[in-house]
């Protein structure tokens, strides 16, 4: 089969890298960087998995910036381009894979799409009227940045918008190149499909945004979080993942999905949703304000990446931490080997780490880290675990 890929963020690197074993893959990116680092079987994103392969593996897979060609061949179109939150729309932007669509369905109407990015409740069936064309199917992915291409060889759960045959074979595909090859295979209709994926993240951000309040809690009352939080999740009902208390849920996917499946709602009746989304907001309203009490001149934030192994920090939550100290006209600067540039959004970049720790008055990380051990008394961070 030849399939195209469109998109080369961490879903679709990890489609492209898992289906390449059976199969010819083509990814297509408007990043020209991007696509020449794939053709050199080097890894255009941080994913220590997906580089391993690339380097080791015969995979068939190779990436152009040129879309019409490979379109035009492709007996199946995976789409993982990117869907933003519009703030001002209180929507995705969804752009991008209507783009993908309509140039897919102009030069080649009998190829299939599977649309992989993350889409609002609906949108399925709203395209495939206005297009009038039923070749599009969405399967949600539950990726970990970073991990991406190690979640795909190892699926918790295949979820295919499509109850006929045709999801069962898009199931198959998926599991084809898979390590675990007995993951449960769920084919639903395309808006639950799209309600799956929103809810399922919506959960995570709730969990994550419960155990953050818990450490607010802890830290006003001079209690220990870790003795609460073990006791807590001791119990099998809640188990002990994601309650590592952190600045707030951040990444591509958290805040962005918990906020279109609120959009969602419109006029069903709810509470909890929109709970989840403003906890996130008083979370780093708390952490800030727990910070700017210590009096610092000069914050140093380190790291601005989402979590360890990823080399994404859009929406990071450090940086809506970073954002309100600097409100109360405290310097910040940064210390993010991954920055290029003397400035972040106006903050000095300080990536020497020794002057780095050296002009800090206090050192901000959402995650503990071995290069802050000899200055961990300056060193503001909630972390318990040292896990995402």
């Amino acid at each position: 089969m030849k399939i195209a890929v469109a998109g080369l963020g961490y879903v679709g690197l990890a489609n492209a890298v898992l289906l390449s074993q059976n199969h010819r893959v083509t990814a297509v990116d408007i990043n020209a960087d991007r696509v020449a680092a794939l053709n050199s079987r080097k890894s255009p994103i941080e994913d220590a998995g997906a580089q391993e392969w690339l380097a080791t593996r015969p995979l068939q897979i190779d990436a152009t910036t040129e879309a019409e060609a490979v379109y035009r061949a492709a007996d199946l179109v995976v789409v993982a381009t990117p869907t933003d939150y519009d703030s001002v729309t209180n929507r995705f932007d969804t752009s991008t894979v209507e783009a993908v669509l309509t140039q897919v369905h102009r030069l080649n109407p009998a190829a299939l799409v599977l649309i992989r990015s993350t889409i609002p409740v609906g949108f399925v069936e709203r395209m495939r009227a206005e297009m009038e064309w039923d070749n599009i199917v969405f399967a949600p992915e539950f990726l970990r940045e970073g991990q991406a291409l190690h979640d795909s060889l190892h699926p918790s759960r295949i979820v295919v918008g499509d109850r006929n045959d045709r999801g069962s074979r898009i199931a198959d595909l998926l599991l084809e190149g898979a390590v675990r090859r007995d993951a449960p295979v769920v084919l639903t209709g395309p808006t639950e499909a799209e309600a799956i994926k929103l809810f399922a993240n919506t959960y995570l951000a709730m969990r994550v945004a419960f155990f953050n309040e818990l450490d607010s809690y802890a830290e006003i009352r001079g209690l220990e979080t870790c003795d609460i939080l073990k006791g807590v999740s001791l119990d099998p009902r809640i188990g002990e993942g994601y309650n590592n208390p952190s600045f707030g849920y951040g990444g591509y996917c958290l805040p962005k999905d918990t906020k279109q499946l609120l959009a969602n709602y419109d006029k069903v009746p709810q509470n909890l949703i929109e709970a989840v989304v403003e906890s996130n907001r008083t979370r780093k309203d708390f952490v800030a304000e727990q910070i700017v009490a210590l009096n610092p001149r000069v914050v140093g934030i380190h790291r601005l990446v989402m979590k360890a192994g990823s080399d994404n920090f859009r929406h990071s939550s450090v940086q809506g931490v970073m954002k309100r100290i600097k409100a109360k006209g405290i310097e910040c600067i940064v210390y993010e080997p991954t920055l290029e540039g003397p400035e972040f959004y106006r903050s000095r970049v300080v990536n020497d780490l020794e002057a780095f720790k050296a002009e800090a008055d206090v050192i901000v990380a959402n995650r503990m880290s071995p290069d802050l051990n000899d200055v961990v008394h300056k060193v503001y961070t909630r972390d318990i675990s040292g896990c995402d």
